[in-house]
């Protein structure tokens, strides 16, 4: 469902000014004063400017109350160190927060009073986007307010055209509805090869001391799905898909630096296939229409463990990065019965750690499991294993690497496993490579500047290797290519005033095992959230 987070910064009105960690205890909140400021501080010689002043002007600041109800804290309350963290990461997780920072004020020794200090970023943006990646390109016009008359609700109107379908989309968000913690998201897209509706209401478990969690969601589509060759679309078939997911969860809160989640709930989708449309002369297998309908439990332990580190996935700003460990499983039971298709075990798991030596160095392992069970035998299982290791070389030199690893069996035909531009391997069209396992390595140097132009953008650089491969048999069986290679070289924009996505990417990567059938050369632009 929908989740949301907070910002920070530094500074004391009077008495004794505190970082959270200073207190190792409760303490009585006894006020709480929110200073929310603009988007550019006028204070700051390089930003009074007259383009900055009409900015600060334009803009609609976030109301008071809204940053103030997603405190973990009111006044009266007792509250202690991990809940002002937690409130912190909170704040800086909107993308209408530009920073923000929590101050304790101590009045006595079990009293203080709050002070949290915010900046904007400029959240109405007219949406011209273009994007290139793996030989395709995808380009979007439209208007987006993710701050409507500072409420923090989100309201978008786009038009978007890319390698699958043209889209017309109206989009709503609103995640405290209220001065409740229950959300609403909305999606209605009107597509050139059908249409996608979602509805999600709910309150999800906002916070790790959150005590229940209840939920709604809805998706409607109909769309074409393709099957890729080489990059090209080999045939295609039509797809509909229907869904609804009901559920309520409970917890003890936060227990000895961990939060113990149960859920539990009924589910039901559907997917209907028409025969394949043949592109270029293959035989695709469409499979029959599938129905699960099923209850469901699910548990989930998450670790109090976070860090704040500058110059790792973002360039110049405050990142909250979660350092330690978190597991989730889920499991269903489809029957007949109940009107499924299927007699079926519906299966999923994730899990997360990391290994951090100090903040210079560390390494991340994630792991995510989604299955069926059907006569015994695993169906769509689908494996995906991760790495990430970070290593600082100097406060602006970092290096990076990565290991992507899939292993599908006996997967849907919608459920394929892709290899190109799009997804890592930058050097080549995509959707290159198709099968049912995969392999992605990469090694990037990050570079990151002070170089602040028009104070809007934070500059960084990246050089990169990129190697991969897939096996298996996709649904063409038409084979791969064994390993591919690629290096290149590419500009960082990290987005620091306004509300769109982080970081630009502008890159240029050059295949080492290209065919005389792709380019030497491939220019990709997109924007990312991360480095």
């Amino acid at each position: 469902m929908l989740l949301l987070f907070l910002a920070m910064s530094n500074g004391s009105v009077h008495g004794e000014a505190m970082i959270p960690d200073a207190m190792n205890s409760q303490f009585l909140v006894a006020s709480i004063t929110i200073n929310n400021q603009s988007i550019f501080d006028l204070d700051n010689a390089e930003e009074d400017g007259t383009l900055y002043r009409l900015a600060n002007k334009l803009h609609v600041s976030t109301r008071p109350q809204v940053i103030e109800q997603q405190l973990l804290f009111a006044v009266g309350d007792l509250a202690s160190p991990q809940a002002v963290s937690e409130s912190e990461r909170i704040l800086r997780e909107n993308g209408y927060i530009q920073d923000a920072e929590i101050e304790l004020v101590r009045r006595s020794s079990e009293v203080v009073d709050i002070n949290v200090n915010t900046s904007d970023t400029w959240t109405l943006l007219p949406k011209i986007s273009f994007s290139h990646a793996g030989g395709a390109s995808s380009t979007g016009l439209g208007l987006k307010e993710s701050n409507l008359l500072g409420t923090g609700i989100a309201v978008e109107v786009l038009y978007e055209s890319d390698v699958d379908r043209d889209t017309r989309k109206f989009k709503f968000i609103d995640r405290q509805l209220g001065t409740s913690w229950y959300g609403i998201r909305a999606i209605s897209e009107d597509n050139s090869d059908g249409h996608l509706r979602v509805l999600e209401i709910g309150k999800p478990f906002y916070s790790l001391d959150t005590r229940s969690s209840h939920g709604f969601a809805h998706v409607d589509e109909d769309r074409t799905d393709s099957l890729y060759d080489r990059g090209e679309i080999a045939a295609q078939y039509q797809h509909i898909i229907k869904g609804h997911e009901l559920l309520t969860g409970w917890s003890k809160g936060l227990r000895n630096g961990w939060a113990r989640r149960y859920t539990a709930g009924l589910g039901y989708n559907e997917h209907q296939f028409s025969d394949a449309i043949d592109a270029q002369g293959w035989t695709a297998i469409v499979p029959e229409d599938r129905k699960h309908v099923y209850p469901f439990v699910g548990i989930e332990y998450v670790q109090d463990e976070f860090e704040e580190s500058t110059n790792f996935d973002q360039i110049g700003i405050k990142e909250d990065r979660f350092v330690g460990t978190s597991f989730s499983a889920r499991v269903g039971a489809a029957r007949k019965e109940f009107g499924s298709t299927s007699d079926a075990w519906l299966l999923s798991a994730a899990a997360r750690t990391s290994i951090s030596k100090s903040k210079s160095s560390s390494l991340h392992f994630g792991a995510e499991l989604n299955s069926r069970v059907e006569d015994g035998d695993a169906a769509n299982f689908l494996l995906d294993l991760n790495a990430r290791y970070y290593k600082r070389l100097s406060k602006k030199r970092l290096l990076f690497a990565s290991f992507d690893g899939l292993y599908g069996h006996n997967l849907d035909i919608e459920q394929q496993v892709y290899l190109g531009g799009d997804n890592g391997l930058r050097g080549y069209p995509l959707r290159f490579q198709a099968g049912d396992k995969s392999a992605l390595l990469t090694f990037e140097q990050r570079f990151y500047t002070d170089w602040y132009p028009f104070r809007l953008f934070r500059v960084g650089a990246a050089v990169f290797f990129d190697m991969g491969r897939t096996w298996g048999e996709g649904p063409l069986n038409t084979g791969n290519d064994g390993w591919l290679k690629d290096v290149g070289a590419g500009l960082r924009l990290g987005n620091t005033r306004s509300s769109m996505g982080r970081v630009v990417h502008i890159d240029v990567a050059y295949p080492l095992d290209a065919d005389r059938n792709i380019s030497n050369v491939q220019f990709l632009v997109e924007l990312k959230q991360s480095f």
